[in-house]
């Protein structure tokens, strides 16, 4: 089995700068055992794996160690991808992930990407965060993930 594998510097304006990504276009999924040994393989920060399906790009991510429901900088490396291999006249590509519709926008030699909003509720937050932080913000919402103002 051959895959190919682009390793893309993410949020870089030179080489070797930025987040080194791996992106793995496949023609069909393979099983996550296999995705998730190629990633640990690479052994970077996300591995993004994408299947187009009559133009519907599915998007996965994994780290060396377990997938991941949404990554910033393996999408946008995914994106530049295409937008460089296969779908230069186009302005924007949509992902479809286990996070909902992600869509990238090309304009010139800068992309835009454009996530689904997790609308946090105000809570309180845990001893182990207010510790971790090392200060006491004013507000905490939490959705997927803790956000402290």
């Amino acid at each position: 089995m051959k895959i190919l594998i682009y390793q893309i510097d993410a949020f870089a304006d030179k080489p070797f700068q930025g987040n080194p990504e791996a992106v793995c276009p496949l023609d069909d999924w393979l099983p996550d055992e296999t995705l998730q040994a190629i990633s640990e393989k690479n052994n970077l920060g996300e591995t993004a794996f994408f299947v187009d399906e009559e133009g519907i790009y599915r998007l996965r991510w994994f780290t060396p160690t377990n997938a991941v429901e949404l990554c910033g900088h393996a999408t946008l490396a995914a994106a530049h991808t295409l937008f460089q291999c296969g779908c230069r006249d186009r302005t924007e590509i949509a992902f479809e992930s286990r996070s909902g519709i992600l869509r990238v926008f090309r304009e010139k030699d800068y992309l835009t990407l454009d996530f689904p909003i997790q609308r946090g509720t105000r809570c309180d937050p845990p001893e182990a965060l207010i510790k971790g932080l090392g200060a006491e913000p004013g507000e905490y919402y939490r959705a997927e993930d803790y956000l402290a103002v």
